[in-house]
């Protein structure tokens, strides 16, 4: 049952915005690249379109980026009729396209910095798709308020960055408001994107956090969509995610994508940690590649770092010797060691720490007061709130104090620079700094240390170099807790909230012997120089390409309401089950065999109470009373239990225990099918048991007559995934040179005999049947899980044997839609029940001793 707190979702991913007011129809951008023409009455509400209803003219791939702001800068002109726009060079959606096929053609949608009026909004639109290929989103200003410093910067950012809404004035509580207004705002951002993809040959790659709930918009509409997500902030540990309200909205939305990718992994790690929590999905390992299997797609996991532009960076060397003379500070701080910060002004930038670190440093190494100077430069803040405000005032406080305290005549222990502050500014006191300090409590990546490597190698041909024309070198000390630390080996790593740690991290850096520099230099100059935004983003592209390749060869459903909504990716041949072409080919047949599972097929997972109903017993009660019926539970229960439930049924065969026990009828004895009796073995597998049940909360063990199960399905997800691996790794060991299979399955691992699996037992029912003179003309095989895959697979070889014809009718079919042998699905038990009545009905029944139909 849906609750009730989220049935407003099903009108927000529909576009009924209840709180958010409506927005005015705006005109339609031409399609870009596929046909001359206006694209009118977009249905974005369709979730069974499959590809574009207007076919491609030009087959060329492109990439639609999208961003919550495009890479341009807008400014009003002075004359106050109209806008001005130039591309933002220090945008990162902008660099990326060096490391893009030279002949791919990019195309941007986002929004703009600026306010638009409603009155300038087409005209602004065509002249940035003409001008610049970029498409812009105008957000409504109560949805933009909403959605950006609300649901993005008190709810997302904050948590991201492990920070947790302890009370209504620490972090604030969740409102719903802000959620709606976030889920409206990527609609409106969705909206764009379908103006102008081509949905057979565009890629779309989705940015950021503003934009997690993009993909799924996009899968409704175009299920073969080819589309990627990269998330650049940290992505916290299931434990501080599951506090979200909508986790599994978010969670499920980003599996629409078909990479996802992370900085670190850690973030990875956080991620499939909480999919494996949360969703019961577990990742897989393959040459290389994570991925996680949903519903049939493998929605890949990328790993990498995001760099800074080389060409930028060298470009800005060569005019910081001219524009900003770096003589200047040599002259202002000669005879100084500078130490260089530069951090947004954040309250996860630990500036304060910084600080007090700094502070330690000067106490107890008495000797760098008058020498050593911190240069902290301050970006101007992009969030704002209580929290912030606090921190910007113990800042200056603490500037004041050290400043105080420490100062001389001349010599400012802090230089606070707190103003916007240039790129070829920057680069200019990189060149002299001996070495920057970050101290991020918690950032995403943050490429600070990485501009400041190479601005200290500098470039051939500028005054700086061929002054220092000496062995280059730098120092860097980081916190662990920002995402370009694992890249950096050669920096000294700290716990920024371990301030006297930091201290001695900072001396020891600006103490360093200089051949130990420039080796740590060169190890870092060698990897930044190299591992840049465009090898970045040719990396990640690449890997978009291999998971997207087999696309359009498959066979896709759309499925699920609003963020629930998912996209099937099965076998072409893969349908859903006609209830009247099985009873059609049933009534033709002669000889059939009705195979079925228990548990999960005719009776739901999730029942208490696991005895069959009277209404199941009574259908298949009648399915046996037909003489050409062959009926078959097959199941991993034990004989017991099943001989007592389906006791009314006297000529229900029963296979137990997958298949180790057999029995045709009530009225014959049980055959063992077992390639051995001797069960010695037990004593060996299930004192190991019981060694991971005792240290494993929530496992168990099922013993069988012949077999050993291990449950862990009630244990911690990831321990008892973890323990199970192990115990595996374990059996096998001590079981080598016994007669058993050790397997693993959903939540558990078995101990059972060689020789004994549902695929072999259903073989040797079709065998039994045609030395009888019975070959069998029809098989209905039913099941739900991976012991069921064997009776399917084996349907195939049967026939390739001459144990089946080739003119037998076969219905391999699975329960739920998901990837499988069958060839066939029913969606749950219950259309399983429906569909043995109507075989029940079509059956013949025997006569009752006055001659007439028994009454069912």
């Amino acid at each position: 049952m849906m609750s009730r707190s989220y049935t407003n979702l099903l009108d927000l991913a529909s576009g009924n915005f209840p709180v958010m007011g409506q927005t005015r129809e705006r005109k339609r951008l031409t399609r870009v690249m596929t046909v001359p023409g206006v694209i009118s009455e977009l249905d974005d509400d369709q979730a069974n379109s499959v590809s574009s209803d207007v076919p491609s003219s030009v087959v060329q791939d492109r990439v639609i980026i999208v961003a919550n702001q495009l890479p341009v800068k807008a400014k009003r002109r002075p004359d106050n009729k109209g806008w001005s726009f130039s591309w933002d060079e220090d945008s990162l959606l902008l660099q990326l396209k060096d490391g893009l096929p030279e002949d791919m053609e990019v195309l941007y949608v986002g929004s703009l910095r600026v306010d638009v009026d409603l009155s300038e909004q087409d005209d602004v639109s065509q002249l940035l798709l003409d001008r610049f290929k970029c498409v812009p989103a105008f957000l409504p200003s109560d949805i933009l308020a909403k959605f950006y410093h609300g649901f993005c910067k008190q709810h997302l950012w904050p948590l991201f960055h492990y920070m947790l809404p302890f009370s209504a004035t620490h972090g604030g509580r969740f409102d719903r408001s802000l959620w709606e207004a976030y889920v409206a705002a990527n609609k409106i951002f969705s909206q764009r994107v379908i103006e102008v993809i081509n949905p057979e040959d565009d890629y779309v790659w989705i940015h950021d956090y503003h934009l997690m709930v993009l993909p799924t918009f996009l899968r409704r509409r175009f299920n073969r969509l080819r589309m990627g997500f990269f998330l650049h902030s940290p992505f916290p540990s299931s434990e501080i995610y599951r506090t979200l309200p909508v986790r599994e909205e978010i969670l499920k939305a980003l599996l629409n994508s078909d990479l996802i990718g992370f900085h670190t992994f850690d973030y990875a790690r956080h991620f499939l940690s909480c999919c494996s929590r949360m969703l019961g999905l577990e990742y897989q390992s393959k040459r290389g590649y994570i991925g996680l299997e949903y519903y049939g797609r493998t929605v890949g996991i990328k790993i990498m770092p995001v760099g800074i532009h080389m060409g930028q960076i060298e470009s800005v060397l060569r005019l910081a010797d001219k524009e900003w003379r770096v003589e200047e500070l040599k002259q202002q701080f000669e005879g100084k060691t500078v130490l260089l910060g530069v951090d947004d002004m954040d309250i996860f930038k630990g500036v304060d720490l910084k600080l007090l670190a700094m502070e330690h440093m000067l106490k107890q190494h008495p000797k760098w007061q008058g020498r050593a100077v911190l240069v902290q430069i301050t970006n101007p803040a992009r969030g704002r709130g209580k929290d912030l405000e606090e921190i910007q005032a113990e800042i200056h406080s603490t500037c004041k104090r050290i400043n105080d305290t420490y100062g001389q005549p001349g010599y400012e222990p802090i230089v606070f620079i707190d103003r916007p502050v240039s790129l070829s500014e920057r680069a200019a006191y990189y060149t002299l700094a001996e070495c920057v300090v970050v101290s991020a409590v918690r950032d995403g990546m943050n490429l600070t240390p990485y501009e400041y490597v190479v601005c200290r190698q500098g470039v051939s041909g500028s005054e700086s170099s061929s002054e220092s024309s000496g062995p280059k070198k730098s120092m860097l000390v980081v916190s662990e807790f920002i995402g370009c630390s694992p890249s950096l080996s050669g920096a000294i790593r700290v716990n920024p909230w371990n301030i006297e740690a930091t201290a001695e991290a900072m001396h020891e850096a600006i103490s360093m012997a200089d051949a130990e520099k420039q080796l740590r230099h060169e190890k870092h100059y060698r990897y930044v120089s190299t591992h840049d935004v465009a090898y970045w983003a040719r990396s990640f592209f690449q890997d978009m390409e291999r998971t997207c390749k087999d696309h359009f060869r498959r066979r896709c459903w759309g499925i699920g309401l609003s963020f629930g909504f998912r996209v099937v990716a099965l076998d072409p041949n893969f349908r859903k089950l006609s209830i009247d072409a099985l009873v059609s080919a049933f009534l033709r047949s002669k000889n059939r065999a009705i195979l079925f599972d228990y548990d999960g097929t005719v009776m739901p997972q999730n029942s208490i109470n696991k005895a069959p109903s009277q209404e199941v017993i009574s259908i298949i009660d009648t399915l046996c009373d037909d003489p050409k019926n062959t009926v078959f539970v097959v199941s991993g229960r034990g004989r017991e239990s099943l001989g007592k439930w389906f006791a009314p049924c006297k000529k229900l065969g029963i296979a137990a225990e997958h298949g180790y026990f057999v029995r045709w009828s009530a009225d014959e004895d049980w055959e063992v099918c077992g390639q051995s009796a001797d069960f010695g073995w037990m004593h060996i597998a299930e004192p190991v048991m019981k060694l991971y049940t005792e240290s494993t909360d929530g496992s168990s063990i099922e013993t069988k007559e012949s077999a050993l199960v291990w449950h862990h399905h009630d244990a911690d997800p990831v321990f008892g995934s973890s323990q199970a691996k192990e115990m595996l790794d374990h059996l096998e060991s001590v079981l080598a040179n016994e007669p058993v299979a050790v397997k693993s399955g959903q939540f558990i691992v078995e101990v059972k005999p060689q020789g004994v699996s549902k695929g072999l037992v259903s073989e040797k029912i079709y065998t039994s049947m045609a030395e009888k003179g019975r070959q069998v003309d029809f098989v209905l095989c039913i099941g739900d899980d991976r012991s069921d895959e064997d009776m399917f697979e084996i349907i195939g070889n049967a026939v390739t044997n001459g144990v089946l014809s080739s003119n037998t009718s076969v219905f391999a079919c699975t329960v739920e839609q998901k990837p499988s042998k069958a060839k066939y699905y029913l969606d749950d038990t219950a259309d399983v029940v429906s569909m043995l009545a109507a075989l029940a009905d079509a059956s013949d029944p025997p006569s009752s001793p006055d001659g007439s139909p028994r009454s069912i």
